[in-house]
């Protein structure tokens, strides 16, 4: 059976939902659009607003062949065949959902054809095209930014929805919708499928078929053990994940790994986790922590999924079984407490820049010790403005790195700090 988002796909412009400043009448890309004449772009904007639709509408009103791949199972060879049998075509149209996801040599690949007009490319990211999209492809792109759906807009989905049931025979009274705008998250396709999940565990029962937000609730709840990576349960999970790992539970770390692999979750986006994870969590407990969260974020990037699970979990299984520290992230708490309470003192002289004779006449670097000149390249000076005397931010843990590291502070700092 045909889902209902498939069913209320829409078909042209005139029956788009949202994204007015560029398809409304007069808008710059529906201005676009209408001369026949569009350059390649990139869709950024957040899950389930269209970003798909709008592409096939385009080739559609243009009357283009329309060629897609998902940068989450295409590599290298699939742009290229489709390069080659678009070149035998005129004015063909490259869609890639989640182009994000390429690596760079795979979006090196999409260049020539780009350039040369071969194909007019479309990609769809949720992800920041700066960060994502290597320069050069990105330059031969125009970036259209898509808005999430309004409430006005999810209404209309609904009114849509209700509609089309009508048409088949089938009446619905939608009394509440705030459930069913939670739960979609402002992903359209969430929303119908919701609506449709609702519609088809009552039919039959009564007739008009009733849509509140505890019949809502209750069906979703019983019949949506998915992954949302775009709504309230993609936080969750990866709460779940941050904290099995903070807990040193290496079996709770990996299964929420795998629930958020298995649900799409962008392999970078974890591997970014981590990356902060290994600095927030484990600091200098472990300082290789830090090197195999880094070269696992570079692990990713390069190899792309599948393959690239295997290192996530290396990675998550190692970071949960490390020991664990938070001493360096509650030392930047701590100094950027002290930086709201009294504000931007002033920097000692005798630690200030001195590039020019007319500072070095006003004191800037006067009395400072150079470290290296002294034995053990230490010597006791102030490096705190006046005010802050004495204040200490940093606080070891009690790890066996970081005890090492409370002695030698203790050592050199006995006059003036208490370690």
């Amino acid at each position: 059976m045909t889902p209902l988002a498939e069913i209320l796909r829409p078909k042209n412009l005139d029956q788009y939902i949202g994204q007015q400043h560029l398809v409304g009448h007069g808008a710059v890309l529906r201005t676009l659009i209408e001369s026949g004449q569009i350059p390649s772009m990139i869709f950024w904007g957040p899950p389930g607003i269209g970003k798909t639709t709008l592409a096939s509408i385009i080739s559609t009103t243009l009357n283009r062949p329309f060629h897609t791949l998902s940068a989450i199972s295409s590599g290298v060879k699939e742009v290229r065949e489709v390069i080659t049998q678009a070149g035998q075509e005129e004015g063909a149209i490259l869609f890639i959902d989640e182009i994000h996801r390429f690596n760079k040599a795979q979006q090196d690949s999409l260049l020539g054809a780009v350039e040369r007009g071969t194909i007019t490319l479309i990609g769809a990211t949720t992800e920041n095209p700066s960060f994502e999209i290597i320069s050069a492809l990105l330059s031969r792109c125009q970036v259209y930014v898509l808005k999430e759906f309004s409430v006005d807009d999810m209404k209309q989905l609904i009114n849509s929805a209700v509609a089309y049931y009508a048409s088949t025979g089938t009446t619905i009274e939608v009394r509440e919708d705030e459930a069913l705008m939670r739960i979609s998250g402002g992903d359209a396709r969430k929303l119908l499928n919701a609506l449709e999940l609702a519609v088809n565990k009552m039919r039959g029962s009564a007739s008009p078929i009733v849509i509140d937000n505890a019949s809502v609730t209750t069906v979703i709840q019983q019949n949506l053990a998915y992954y949302d990576k775009g709504g309230e349960m993609h936080y969750d999970i990866i709460s779940a994940f941050i904290k099995s790992m903070r807990g040193s539970d290496p079996n709770g770390a990996v299964y929420w790994l795998a629930r958020m692999l298995a649900g799409g979750e962008d392999p970078l986006f974890i591997a970014r986790r981590m990356l902060i994870f290994a600095s927030e969590d484990i600091g200098n407990a472990n300082p290789n922590a830090l090197l195999l969260a880094d070269a696992t974020f570079n692990a990713v990037s390069k190899i792309g999924m599948p393959e690239c699970r295997i290192n996530l979990s290396q990675c998550a299984i190692y970071l949960a079984c490390s020991l664990k520290s938070n001493a360096t992230y509650m030392a930047l708490e701590n100094a950027s407490a002290a930086v709201r309470r009294y504000g931007d003192l002033p920097v000692p002289l005798h630690i200030r820049n001195a590039p020019t004779s007319l500072m070095k006449e006003m004191g800037y670097g006067s009395g400072y010790k150079y470290a290296h000149d002294y034995e053990g390249a230490f010597t006791q000076q102030e490096y705190l403005p006046q005010g802050l005397e004495g204040s200490r931010f940093y606080d070891p843990a009690d790890t066996p790195r970081e005890n090492e590291t409370r002695r030698l502070l203790a050592a050199r700092w006995q006059q003036k700090y208490q370690y």
